[in-house]
């Protein structure tokens, strides 16, 4: 099972990661966000930011309906998602070595390639 600190360790591992202020956690690479916490929108209420729900980019629509058909149990979306690259991920029903794989992918796909080759020189997460 993995949680947020989790997250933040592994996404914090990463080169050229900026962890935006928020109440949960939001990080970014070259101004460009790979994971942070599900903020679950309520009809006439205020957004509740969900630190047990990640949500990640994962490149393109195909990428995401393999997910959300492959594993119901761990990957979710909402209509305000669709059309986007991003999915959430149900934080509880992932190993960490899962989590090190789907954050550091997502990395790799917003990461412009000058950066992304810092990752290949061994200087990603352990």
């Amino acid at each position: 099972m993995a949680d947020a600190d989790d997250v933040r360790h592994l996404a914090r591992a990463l080169p050229h990661v900026v962890e935006i202020d928020s109440d949960g956690f939001d990080f970014r690479v070259a101004d460009k966000g790979f994971v942070w916490s599900y903020p679950e929108r309520r009809p006439g209420r205020p957004r509740l930011i969900r630190t047990d729900v990640a949500v990640l980019y994962v490149g393109d629509e195909a990428e995401k309906q393999a997910l959300l058909l492959g594993e119901p149990e761990v990957f979710f979306t909402t209509p305000a998602y669709d059309g986007l690259p991003l999915v959430m991920l149900r934080l509880a029903q992932v190993t960490l070595d899962r989590l090190r794989e789907l954050v550091t992918d997502a990395w790799r796909m917003r990461a412009p390639d000058p950066l992304a080759g810092d990752l290949d020189d061994g200087t990603g997460p352990s």
